[in-house]
């Protein structure tokens, strides 16, 4: 039967332990699991072998950990940009230096000034690296090795160490923060990778080294080498650079001033960074053996806005925005290097004169010297640069610029511009007369000041009510009259004075600079600084250029740009010398006579505000103007006050307390120099005697007539001017004199003997009638002395004879 025709039958379990493999086969099937055809089941790892992974499961965590690595990286640096700079990055001070160099005051929280690269000498440079990162040019923004190195060695205990690059410090500084986390940790590693690819290694050394905190609130190399040394960083020695890169370290525990317990320590450090600059080829083995350890300098105190210093910069910020050289905010930003025109001996010199000449002087028991605030400046009168200002007691107490405000009344201080404006202008009196220092004028207390069409209505008071009948201009101006000035202003016209004291310096804009007569008594309120511009005018002989606070302005490293000072002749020379040589004999004999205490030929001229409420001199020698001015204010309600009872004087005057500070100061500003003559060109006939009408024009003035207008006398003789109601004496058969007298009977020869030389029984000076008194009566004509001024019995002042 073949095959195909063959019936099936289950085979017969026998046979199975027949077939190959017998039952060894069998087991091995069985063995196998269900529906995993060919493959074995490893045994059960057990025992102490269950401990330790696989070496499948070591490298599937390599794997994985290095995916993870590789994606973070990835991710991180496509997450983290270049944020902008945090809010301290570039905050920097307008750093004030007076003219010498010296530091006078920095005006922001953050004592940092920036400089370039190239400003920064290699030794300083390479003295960073060796102590921070001595690969940097050469190595990638980060060093990884140093970073697991410094944390590994902080976990073990051997210390916290830096494995930071100089690229990523400077991100710290700059973008980031000093805060320890990880997070910052690695914002800080990703910008570094960025901005290393941004920046080239100069840019960032360069913001590494303006960043860079060096202790004693110095940020950047150019703040440190000012607060350890005093000098820029350009002047730092090899062994300087080396003692400021340690610091980067430890700032303030490197500090051997501060701390010398440290110094062991400090100086291990610098030994590190100078042999690693030998080690590196940056200095000579030879230079490096003879190099000794640079002891820094004592820390000094901070210099801010206290004191002088505020007012200051306040004045030299305000002279910046106004002549347009920086605008206010861009002089906000900070980082510029101010040089000014103030000299640090003058101006320390102004400080103790206030200090010793007022300061000193007042007393907690006394309310008025509660009251008392100074000002004062000092210009060279041929360059208008301001050597020295005093704005105050200080600036944290008093915040007004007593120097630079525009509120108390210049006085009689402004009288001077009136007779420079009477030369300048050849202007006359009323009666056609020359106005020359000796020309006469009517001195009569309260007399009403005479215009061309008569009375002006305006009748101002003499200090203390003082009458002074006919007296010259020098002698007004010695004893400040304001009854002639308000008369010479009208003479000369208010508007041509007012003129003039702009042409000289006082700003158009002063408040109160009106042009009627009372522009002569200085009820304007002109600042100390425009006074003393206007005084260094006339000392400069007619010549004005606006002062100047500033001498150089840069800004990283970039020098800007000053305007041109520009003079011109102001008034003539005539002018000018005329007002000086009229101003001296102030000094020589007049109300400012305590300014002879200069030491040194001088002139000047005193003031007053109303109420007593401001006292000023003005003066100057040939080298030197300056003004100083005695301000009375309450401090609680801002309101001017009079000085009445103020350190403990009576009354504070102009030829008191600022004459004798002004000479204090000139005295010792002027100390290492020689003194200097005037050197005066002056108007023609200016020193020619005059007589009162002696052109036979004379013209009576003041309430002389029912309606005030003048009235004329005859040619000959020349007339005298009568007193108001006063009654006349009886005639006498001597000749009329031409002193102060004002009737018919003040000596026979007193035209230039100060009461005539045979007026025995003539009245001496005003006298009038029998009401003059017995000195009137019997005035001691013979030799001049009583031939003053009486009225109802009262001695006046009398006109020197000349």
């Amino acid at each position: 039967m073949s095959d195909e025709h063959q019936t099936w039958a289950p085979r017969d379990p026998s046979a199975a332990s027949a077939s190959p493999g017998g039952d060894e086969g069998a087991q091995g099937a069985q063995s196998k699991a269900p529906g995993r055809k060919g493959r074995t089941k490893r045994p059960r790892r057990t025992g102490w072998r269950r401990l330790f992974p696989t070496w499948r499961m070591v490298l599937g965590s390599v794997l994985v950990a290095g995916l993870l690595l590789v994606g973070g990286f990835f991710a991180g640096y496509q997450l983290i940009g270049i944020p902008a700079a945090n809010a301290g990055a570039d905050a920097q001070s307008n750093v004030y230096f007076y003219k010498d160099g010296t530091v006078l005051a920095r005006d922001g929280e953050v004592n940092r000034e920036k400089v370039k690269l190239s400003q920064v000498p290699s030794d300083v440079r390479r003295a960073v690296l060796a102590a921070e990162d001595r690969d940097f040019y050469n190595q990638p923004a980060v060093d990884v090795r140093a970073m697991f190195r410094a944390g590994w060695n902080t976990v073990t205990g051997k210390g916290k160490q830096g494995g930071s690059t100089i690229t990523q410090q400077y991100v710290k500084n700059y973008y980031l923060g000093q805060e320890r986390t990880v997070v910052r940790k690695a914002k800080e590693f990703f910008i570094a990778i960025k901005l290393n690819r941004e920046q080239s290694k100069d840019q960032i050394l360069e913001g590494y080294l303006n960043t860079s905190y060096f202790g004693r609130n110095a940020y950047g190399i150019q703040a440190a080498a000012q607060a350890y040394y005093g000098k820029n960083v350009e002047d730092l020695t090899t062994a300087e650079a080396a003692y400021l890169a340690s610091l980067l370290n430890a700032p303030s525990a490197y500090d051997v001033v501060a701390h010398p317990d440290s110094k062991p320590a400090a100086l291990s450090r610098w030994n590190y960074v100078l042999d690693g600059m030998v080690k590196e080829s940056w200095l000579d083995s030879g230079e490096r053996s003879t190099t000794e350890f640079p002891v820094p300098g004592e820390a000094k105190p901070s210099t801010g806005l206290s004191g002088q210093r505020g007012y200051l910069v306040q004045a030299v910020e305000q002279y910046l925005t106004g002549n347009g050289i920086i605008d206010e905010k861009t002089l906000a930003t900070g980082g510029h290097r101010i040089t000014t025109t103030l000299d640090k001996k003058k101006q320390d010199a102004f400080v103790a004169a206030v200090k010793n000449n007022v300061m000193k002087k007042r007393s907690g028991d006394r309310e008025p010297d509660r009251y008392v605030r100074v000002g004062g400046a000092s210009i060279v009168p041929e360059t208008g640069e301001v050597v020295a200002m005093y704005g105050g007691i200080d600036y944290t107490q008093q915040y007004v610029n007593n120097a630079t405000r525009r509120d108390y009344q210049v006085g009689s201080t402004f009288k001077p511009f009136v007779f420079t404006s009477a030369v300048a202008n050849d202007s006359t009196t009323q009666d056609g007369r020359r106005i020359t220092p000796e020309t006469y004028y009517d001195g009569t207390n309260k007399r009403t000041v005479q215009g061309p069409q008569g009375s002006t209505g305006y009748d101002p008071a003499n200090e203390d009510d003082v009458d002074y009948g006919q007296i010259t201009v020098r002698t007004a101006t010695d004893k400040s009259v304001n009854t002639v000035y308000a008369q010479m202003a009208q003479d000369v016209g208010p508007e041509k004075v007012k003129e003039t004291a702009i042409a000289l310096g006082i700003p158009k804009t002063t408040p109160d600079l009106t042009a009627s007569p009372s522009i002569a008594l200085g009820p304007a309120t002109a600042s100390v600084l425009d006074l003393t511009e206007a005084y260094a005018t006339l000392a400069n002989h007619g010549r004005h250029g606006p002062y100047t606070l500033v001498d150089k302005v840069t800004k990283d490293g970039t020098e800007i740009e000053l305007p041109d000072r520009k003079t011109e002749q102001a008034v003539s020379r005539e002018a000018a010398d005329t007002t000086t040589a009229l101003l001296r004999s102030v000094v020589e004999g007049g109300t400012g006579s305590a300014a002879q205490a200069a030491g040194r030929p001088a002139v000047g001229k005193t003031g007053t505000a109303e109420e007593d409420k401001a006292a000023w001199f003005a003066g100057y020698t040939p080298d030197l103007a300056t003004v100083v001015a005695v301000m009375g204010q309450d401090p609680d309600s801002g309101t001017q006050t009079p000085l009445y009872g103020a350190l403990g004087l009576d009354r504070v005057n102009g030829g008191g307390v600022p004459a004798e500070t002004w000479a204090a100061y000139t005295e010792a500003a002027l100390r290492s120099s020689p003194a200097q003559e005037f050197d005066l060109r002056t108007a023609p006939g200016s020193d020619e005697p005059q007589e009162p009408g002696e052109d036979g024009t004379d013209t009576v003035t003041g309430p002389d007539t029912p309606d005030g207008s003048p009235s004329s006398t005859s040619p000959s003789p020349p007339s005298d001017t009568t007193t108001p109601s006063a009654p006349t004496a009886p005639a006498s058969s001597a000749p009329p004199g031409n002193d102060n007298g004002t009737g018919t009977t003040g000596g026979a020869t007193g035209d230039t003997d100060g009461g005539g030389t045979t007026g025995d029984t003539g009245d001496g000076g005003m006298g009038t009638g029998t009401e003059g008194g017995a000195d009137g009566d019997n005035g001691d004509g013979d030799t001049g002395a009583l031939g003053g001024s009486f009225i109802e019995g009262v001695r006046g002042a009398r006109d020197p004879g000349e």
